[in-house]
Order: C-alpha cells, then sequence, then structure tokens
C-alpha cells in the first residue's frame, strides 16, 4: 500500500496489484462553478434551497446560483469565488435520514434519480422532499454496495459528509 498526499485530513490510498493502479478512496467533490449544467448543479441548488437561498432547481450553473455560491461562501467565512469545491461543499451540505423533509432531502433524492438507468424517471425514486421508507432503502443500498471497498462508509441510512461526498462525486453512476 502506497500513501499518496491527497487533503490533509483524507490522505487517498492507493495500492498496485499485477500493475493495476487501484484507488482505495471515495472520490473527491466535483469543482463545479458558473457555466456547469446538470449533474451535481441539481442537487447543490436543491442544497443552496435547504440553507435559505432562493433559486431555481434548473440544473444550470447560472448567475442566481453563483450569487447564491457566493453568498453562502462569505456567510461561512470560505473564500468567496462561487467555485463549489471540498471546503464549500462540506459547508453547504446537510445531514439527512429518515423522517427528514425538505430541500436537502430532495438532493439525495436528485442523486438516486441521476443514477437511474431506464430513462424513465417514474421508474425511480421521486424527488418529494420526504425522506420515508423508499429513500432509506436508496440510501442502504448505496451504502452497502460503497462498504465493501470503502471501510469508512457505514451502512447506517444517514447521508453524512461521507455518503454526500460519495454521491456527490458520481460514484455509482454510469
Amino acid at each position: 500500500m502506497l500513501e499518496c498526499p491527497g487533503a490533509a485530513s483524507d490522505p487517498m490510498r492507493v495500492s498496485v496489484e499485477e500493475g493495476v493502479t487501484m484507488v482505495e478512496s471515495i472520490s473527491p467533490w466535483p469543482l463545479i462553478s458558473k457555466g456547469a449544467r446538470e449533474h451535481p448543479v441539481q442537487t447543490l441548488q436543491h442544497l443552496l434551497r435547504a440553507r435559505g437561498h432562493q433559486v431555481a432547481v434548473d440544473g444550470i450553473f447560472g448567475p442566481k446560483t453563483d450569487q447564491a455560491v457566493r453568498t453562502f461562501q462569505q456567510s461561512k467565512s470560505l473564500t468567496v469565488d462561487g467555485i463549489m469545491g471540498p471546503r464549500t461543499w462540506s459547508a453547504v451540505i446537510v445531514q439527512v435520514k429518515q423522517g427528514s423533509r425538505g430541500d436537502a432531502v430532495r438532493g439525495v433524492q436528485e442523486e438516486f434519480q441521476f443514477r437511474n438507468l431506464s430513462g424513465d424517471p417514474a421508474q425511480g425514486l421521486q424527488i418529494d422532499g420526504i425522506f420515508g421508507p423508499k429513500t432509506d432503502q436508496a440510501v442502504r443500498g448505496f451504502q452497502q454496495a460503497l462498504s465493501a471497498d470503502f471501510p469508512e462508509v457505514h451502512v447506517d441510512g444517514i447521508v453524512g459528509p461521507v455518503t454526500w461526498r460519495a454521491l456527490v462525486s458520481g460514484m455509482l453512476s454510469f
């Protein structure tokens, strides 16, 4: 096992087996900014709404989303650059679990709709803002799939920092 430099609090582990390099860490937070479209912009917009910012969930990181990100960054004493990077993502996420309601739950549900391969939104997890049994089942299934390779993922149905990062970074999406 080789240690590779990553974020100070989140080193990336890399192993080499039979000439194949395998990353053994949750994917990093994506870097997105003005001009970005689709995933994970919708999730970001849901999270901004959960934090009290009035933005449309349209999948377009336009001027209003950019301003909301900058206002959020300023309120959290972060670098005000309009770029969603690791520190801004970590600050904007909202922990949710069964019984939670609202825009942060919609963000989780948006992530599962993104992973819906049927092509029919009616076949995927509905985006209703209610963390009920179906959302709980989806979250636990996602966590279970990740936990075999990533011991930092706990199968507890709670969407906290590790699960949010895996979702937003696009893990297990095809």
